[in-house]
């Protein structure tokens, strides 16, 4: 009797698709609360523990569908493809948040920078800031690629703990 093995790609893009759309409801959370523009350590830890439920959530539902048994590297499979998922999710939300329902979105990120920046380095002047600032402005697009590869190494990182804590071989015979 030939068993059927669950498919690692089925279960990443659907826990992936999950925390995508629970990041996109925080999202809204936020900025409904005029809170968009804080990326303090709360706000990043919501956001990291939400990916870590999720992969690991995903990881235990892999395994129960399997009979029981994990490898570690389905494990890395599923945590890269729940971080590749909700960050493609989690980046088209950001591009029409900061496209078309706030445009100034970039525009006021970089003044409160230039605002943060005054206060932690007042050797700084004001055109060395602005400078630094139109540098950034050139460079803006490259969040897309970074946040991207970032959220797929965080999922390898947490598919990783999530497969040493479940993991469980198939046995030989």
């Amino acid at each position: 009797m030939e068993e059927n093995e669950p498919q690692t790609g089925k279960f990443a893009l659907t826990f992936g698709l999950i925390l995508g759309a629970v990041s996109v409801i925080f999202g809204v959370m936020l900025y409904s609360l005029d809170l968009h523009y804080e990326r303090g350590f709360a706000v990043q830890s919501v956001n990291i523990a939400l990916m870590i439920a999720a992969i690991f959530i995903c990881v235990f539902q892999f395994k129960k569908a399997n009979l029981g048994f994990l490898t570690i590297s389905q494990a890395l499979k599923l945590g890269a493809g729940v971080g590749l998922m909700s960050a493609i999710i989690g980046l088209l939300y950001f591009f029409v948040l900061s496209n078309f329902i706030e445009p100034g979105y970039m525009d006021k990120l970089f003044e409160i920078g230039k605002a943060q920046a005054l206060v932690t380095n007042p050797k700084l002047t004001e055109e060395q800031i602005d400078q630094g600032i139109e540098m950034q402005k050139k460079f803006a697009w490259m969040s897309y690629p970074i946040g991207l590869i970032f959220s797929v190494l965080l999922g390898l990182v947490f598919g990783f703990f999530a497969g040493l804590i479940f993991k469980k071989a198939k046995p030989a015979y």
